[in-house]
Formats: structure tokens, C-alpha cells, sequence
């Protein structure tokens, strides 16, 4: 039997500062000596228990934020391009420790070491991005309707930033936000998924110096690693924090959205998917099938962006479907930091009992499983978490391809004309990620267009998932509007100002308005 050591767990867990027990809490300097329940994190790769984490209860997230919220007020005044010289110095960090960082994500989290390496290299761009943004935070100029006014507008940053992020994607997505937040001046407070501290804890030790080393202060950039036990609803409730920021399920940005917006607070909500590739006759069906095939298993299918249903033309359904089959037949799955694997284990055996209860929906509806399905036990595969990705033939309309199911099940539906797939792709109610293989130019230009996909990311001839931090991240509906990483969305972080100068001795009023007692 393979033993973590075979993987040089124990190397890396060292390299990255984390021990059997670990703190939760930390103001980016300064580690709290938490107090709460520990957290037990255990491999989905081979049940065994990595290390601890002692979580931050209350009182430590109140120590946290008084910090915090005293980091703002000299945090802010600090040129934003000196600012940007902090994270790119972050961003040298990540790179000296990415192959312990990707392999902690890989076997904590359960997606194989390449999507490891992939998760901190993506950290590693948003940080460089931010660098460049620091000397890019514009406004605009706009001509007064008045003699010798000038208008504009500006950026000032927020205040404390809440980010909660998901587990299956333990370090990148807050990188998205922190990075970011910070080159505007904000603060940041980080709540890790409970499923994945140690990643979180490590990524706090690697950026420990950097501040340290450059007289950050203290409350910059922090950790509260709690569980909602904890750390919970008076986290979203906390009218310090002007802008809270969630990764996770549609159920979970509702119940965001509600406590956050009472307090007339922001949210960016990144939530769930159900996202799919149209794939027309008119297109090249060696390339749909490889970006079918990453879209679907990637992260075991545990991907927002994972690609959940594909919408086939009728002409090619069977010899696609064929090909399919047969590529799935050969996947590798196993340890996620054996090289040879492509497919890693599921998160933990809840995520397994949702992948089983999918497939029983499947059928009770009518659908049927053409591949797949089963979960796999023996050597190899004692923690119980690893799966056959599944294929079914099914309708767009069964109540369980409406829903978001975070495993590899890949639906697959008949369409015959153009207007069917584009309304088969916008009838379910998420709106995150999209794809189309066709080079068809009437076809991939409808679909980018206002009448075709209603998704906050639309792709022709590629992948669902894999997104690039230079644009703007997130999807519309039940995906919940918010928008990460590049392009604009650096605004959300920020809060938006309209300037107004006179430079006359005269006091004209917009609009043409002749007020009495002022023109006398």
C-alpha cells in the first residue's frame, strides 16, 4: 500500500511551516494562540490525518478586526504603486515556495499536483497583475455644463475586506481577492472553507516575512480560520466589514446576500454553475472532445466552471458519444500527487454520496448512465472518495440537470438546430460559463451575441473552465453577478467618488436654475 511518505508529505508539510497542530489566527505578524475546537484535515487521498488546526473562535476575530480596522487608516494613505511593490514582493514568495504549496493544495484538497502547481501559479499572476493595476486605478474626466467647471471621478478604497473562500480552491481565490484588494488600499480578513486551513495557514506563513520584512502593518492582511461554530452569521452581520466577498453554492450566496444586504453592505458572490458546451456539426470534434474531457473531470469535477452538460448537434451525437466512451476508458485515477493521474479523489464521502444520489435522480427521471458511475474500493483507494466519472444521456429539463451536482457527471443532450441548443444552454438557472466548438462564424458570433449565451463567460473553441486572470471573472442568475480577478473588477473594492471644481468667481447652478436669494 502507498503511504503518504512515498509523496514526501512530510517534506512539504515542513518546507511550509505546518505542524501537527497549527494556529488559526494570525494579523500577518502576529499568530493568535487559538483557542477553539481543533480541525482535523484528512487526505481524500488516502484518509490519513495531515495535521490540525486550532480554530479562531469570536474573541480572536474581534482581536483581528480591531487591528484591522486601525491597519486601514495608515494601510490606505500608502501610494497605491508602493503598495503594489508589497505584492509583487508576495508574488517572488509564492514562486520559492510553489511546488510545496501546490503539493499541500493537491493532497489536502484531492486535485492532482499539476492543478496544484496550476492554482499557485494562478496566485502567482494575479499578483503580478495587481502590480501593474497599482499604477492603473483611473477615473474619468467629464465636460461641466458649467463655464470653468471640471468634473471627475475617483477610486478611494473601502475598508475591510471579508473573503470567504470554497474548498476547491483552497489558495487561489482569495489570492483573486486579497491581491487585488490590496493594491487599493483595503484590508483583508480571510474565513478558509473548514475543509482545507492547512492550505490557508500555509499561505499566511509564506507572505509572514514579506510583511514583516517590509514594516506591513500589523492587520494588513488576515487570518480568522473558524468555522461558522465560531465565526459565522455576525461575520456577514459586521457593518465594519463594507464589502464581504463568497465563494460557494447558490444556497449559500442566498443566505449571503440576505444578512449582507439588511446592513445595506456589499457582496461579491461567486456561486454555482451549470455551465455547457454546444458542439455543432460545424465543428472540430477532436478539440470539443479534449476540452470536453478537461471541462468534465478536471478537480474531479469540482469546479464552478466544470463543464456539466453538452449539447450535441444529432448528426454527430453517436460517433461523438462513441469517442467520448472510449477516452473515458482511459483515464487514470488515483493518488492526486502520482504523476500518472488525471483524476484525483472527490473532496470527502459526502461528496461521493451526492455523486450516488445524482445518478439514482438520473434514472428515476428517465435518464439513463451510459459510463461510469461506480465508486471505486481496494488498494489504493481505502479513503473511499474516488469515482468513475459518469456519462448520461438525458433531458435538458430533469429537475437534477437543472440543479449543480460538485462531482463528474457530464450530461449529454440532443439538439437539431441552432435555436434549440441556444435555448437548451439559457434554460437552466445558473449563468456562469459557456462554451462553443463550431467554425460556423453565423454560429460563434450568435452565440457570443446579445441573443445567445446569458453566461458572464462565453468561450468558441474552448473549455468551460481554465479561465485567465486577465478578465473579468463570474456569471449572471443564480451564479450571482459577481465579478473577480481582471479586466474592472478591481472597482468593486472600491468606493466611487464624482468630483466637481469650480474655478470661476461666478456660482452657476446645473441645470440652468435661477434660485433668487442667490442671484441677487
Amino acid at each position: 500500500m502507498t503511504t503518504p511518505d512515498n509523496y514526501k508529505v512530510t517534506n512539504f508539510l515542513s518546507a511550509l511551516g505546518i505542524s501537527k497542530v497549527n494556529k488559526g489566527a494570525t494579523t500577518g505578524t502576529k499568530w493568535f494562540d487559538t483557542k477553539g475546537e481543533p480541525i482535523h484535515s484528512y487526505s481524500p487521498a488516502d484518509g490519513k490525518l495531515i495535521a490540525s488546526v486550532n480554530q479562531a473562535t469570536w474573541d480572536d476575530y474581534e482581536a483581528i478586526m480591531a487591528k484591522a480596522t486601525a491597519a486601514f487608516k495608515e494601510w490606505r494613505m500608502v501610494p497605491a504603486p508602493k503598495r503594489g511593490e508589497i505584492v509583487r514582493q508576495i508574488a517572488v514568495k509564492l514562486r520559492e515556495y510553489k511546488e510545496p504549496l501546490g503539493a499541500l493544495v493537491s493532497y489536502e484538497m484531492g486535485k492532482i499536483y499539476q492543478e496544484g502547481l496550476g492554482e499557485v501559479q494562478e496566485m502567482i499572476d494575479i499578483a503580478d497583475y495587481a502590480v501593474g493595476l497599482s499604477r492603473q486605478l483611473y477615473g474619468f474626466t467629464m465636460h461641466s455644463e458649467r463655464v470653468r467647471h471640471r468634473m471627475y471621478d475617483q477610486y478611494h478604497p473601502l475598508g475591510v475586506v471579508g473573503v470567504i473562500s470554497a474548498f476547491n480552491f483552497p489558495v487561489a481565490v482569495w489570492s483573486w481577492n486579497a491581491m487585488i484588494a490590496l493594491v487599493c488600499g483595503n484590508v483583508v480578513v480571510w474565513k478558509p472553507s473548514s475543509k482545507v486551513m492547512l492550505s490557508a495557514v500555509a499561505v499566511h506563513k509564506i507572505i509572514e516575512q514579506v510583511l514583516a520584512e517590509n514594516n506591513v502593518p500589523e492587520g494588513v492582511l488576515n487570518l480568522a480560520a473558524g468555522s461558522s461554530k465560531y465565526i459565522g452569521d455576525d461575520f456577514l452581520a459586521d457593518k465594519r466589514i463594507p464589502l464581504i466577498s463568497v465563494t460557494g453554492s447558490t444556497r449559500v450566496g442566498r443566505h449571503v446576500s440576505k444578512i449582507v444586504g439588511e446592513r445595506l453592505g456589499r457582496s461579491i458572490l461567486e456561486l454555482g454553475g451549470n455551465n455547457a458546451i454546444i458542439i455543432s456539426q460545424h465543428g472540430d470534434l477532436d478539440m470539443a472532445l479534449r476540452a470536453s474531457l478537461f471541462g468534465a473531470i478536471a478537480t474531479a469535477g469540482q469546479r464552478c466552471t466544470t463543464t456539466r452538460r453538452l449539447l450535441i448537434q444529432n448528426s454527430v451525437y453517436d460517433e461523438f458519444t462513441r469517442k467520448l466512451i472510449n477516452v473515458y476508458k482511459q483515464l487514470t485515477i488515483g493518488h492526486p500527487l502520482d504523476p500518472s493521474t488525471v483524476v484525483g479523489p472527490l473532496i470527502d464521502k459526502d461528496a461521493v454520496g451526492k455523486f450516488l444520489n445524482a445518478q439514482k435522480q438520473i434514472v428515476s427521471e428517465g435518464g439513463k448512465i451510459i459510463y461510469g458511475g461506480e465508486v471505486l474500493s481496494g488498494k489504493g483507494y481505502e479513503s473511499g472518495c474516488y469515482v468513475v466519472p459518469c456519462i448520461a444521456e438525458v433531458k435538458n429539463n430533469y429537475n437534477i440537470v437543472q440543479e449543480e451536482t460538485f462531482a463528474p457527471i457530464l450530461y449529454l443532450i440532443r439538439y437539431e438546430t441552432m435555436d434549440e441548443a441556444i435555448e437548451l444552454h439559457n434554460a437552466v438557472p445558473q449563468g456562469l460559463s459557456s462554451a462553443i466548438f463550431s467554425r460556423d462564424l453565423l454560429e460563434t458570433e450568435r452565440f457570443i451575441s446579445h441573443e445567445g449565451s446569458d453566461c458572464g463567460i462565453a468561450n468558441v473553441n474552448i473549455a468551460t473552465n481554465g479561465a485567465e486572470i486577465g478578465g473579468a471573472f463570474g456569471g449572471e442568475k443564480d451564479t450571482g453577478g459577481g465579478r473577480e480577478s481582471g479586466s474592472d473588477a478591481w472597482k468593486a473594492y472600491m468606493r466611487r467618488q464624482t468630483n466637481t471644481i469650480n474655478f470661476s468667481t461666478e456660482l452657476p447652478l446645473a441645470q440652468g436654475i435661477k434660485f433668487g436669494a442667490l442671484d441677487e
